[in-house]
């Protein structure tokens, strides 16, 4: 059971997370690929994520040698870039804190990393190890479904404001997730695990996720008093999120659509992930066609005078143009806008 202490301040003052957190959403990904297989579905999805991950991806195991992550992994920044560079902010003595304590609970014979070493130093090496395995994750596990993440996080907003305007903040903390109720100033939550919370002043932050399906994930950081207390809780379909046909480019009559329908669904599909620069190869990984089938659409694109294409060493870098980014807000896709904040 998960019991949180609010004061009347405390309770006046909750919020709800305005947009979703691209880092906590992935964390939940992560959390639900260990989950036991819940059938065909889930099985699928994770063996098709598992083979898309790259091996930059591999050193994040290493945090969790024990199924505890650090604390500093609890990032809830809602701009990417900024959540890649939440933990370094961490006073070091506090990472190294993090860091001894998930070894604690690890088997006493679990080996430490060199490179988990080095973060314990505080090695700059190390933290741009952590920001690229957490950003090649996030290209592989969240950006493809993040536009309908963005939709069911702006509809879950929606429902809890509805409720929490006609029936009062109780009633809304209440009906949150099955087994929640606001007994006084405690709210309890049903988990398989005992935590006791006292928010004391700092506030409360209700961020839903929509890969997560387990009970609701508390971050309490008494260390950090300037950070909010945030309760993340499952408020997803309870299924994979599908990457197309659903969401904001999926709906009949939807203006999107008829621009996937011109340029045709790879492309499309392309044109929004160059947001931000990637390599053919990244781009061939992240829509799941081959090498040359990726050149050839970046082509068509870059002939179309879509995208822009540079040189960098061995590998080119692409990247949508004025004309790419006209297009896509023309065709009233408003998430893309929010991608190039990540």
């Amino acid at each position: 059971m998960i019991r949180i202490r609010l004061t009347a301040d405390d309770l006046a003052g909750v919020r709800f997370a305005p947009r979703p957190a691209p880092l906590q959403e992935l964390n939940t990904a992560f959390l639900m690929m260990g989950r036991p297989d819940d059938g065909l579905l889930f099985g699928a999805w994770r063996r098709r994520l598992a083979r898309s991950l790259p091996a930059t991806v591999r050193p994040l195991a290493d945090l969790v040698p024990a199924g505890v992550a650090p604390g500093f992994l609890d990032v809830f920044d809602d701009s990417l870039s900024a959540a890649l560079d939440r933990p370094r902010a961490w006073r070091r003595d506090l990472v190294r804190a993090e860091l001894e304590r998930v070894y604690a609970c690890a088997p006493a014979t679990t080996p430490v990393p060199v490179w988990i070493r080095a973060l314990h130093r505080g090695d700059a090496d190390a933290w741009r190890v952590l920001r690229r395995g957490q950003r090649a994750a996030f290209e592989v596990a969240v950006r493809p479904v993040w536009g309908v993440v963005q939709d069911l996080h702006q509809a879950e907003f929606t429902r809890y404001a509805v409720t929490a305007a006609e029936f009062g903040i109780g009633a809304a903390l209440g009906g949150l997730v099955a087994g929640a109720r606001l007994l006084g100033q405690v709210w309890e939550l049903d988990a398989p695990v005992e935590q006791q919370v006292d928010v004391a002043g700092r506030g409360l932050v209700l961020a839903p996720t929509f890969h997560w399906t387990g009970h609701p994930l508390v971050c309490d950081l008494p260390a950090l008093p300037d950070l909010p207390v945030v309760v993340t809780y499952p408020a997803g379909p309870g299924t994979p999120l599908p990457a197309d046909g659903v969401g904001r480019a999926g709906r009949p009559g939807d203006p999107r659509a008829g621009l996937a329908g011109v340029l045709g669904r790879t492309r499309f599909e392309l044109l929004l992930l160059l947001a931000d620069e990637h390599t053919t190869s990244d781009l061939a990984r992240l829509v799941g066609v081959s090498n040359a089938t990726a050149s050839a659409h970046t082509a068509a694109l870059r002939g179309a005078g879509l995208i822009t294409t540079v040189r960098a060493g061995r590998s080119v870098l692409h990247r949508r143009s004025a004309l790419g980014d006209l297009l896509v807000r023309g065709s009233g896709h408003q998430e893309c806008e929010e991608v190039r904040g990540l």
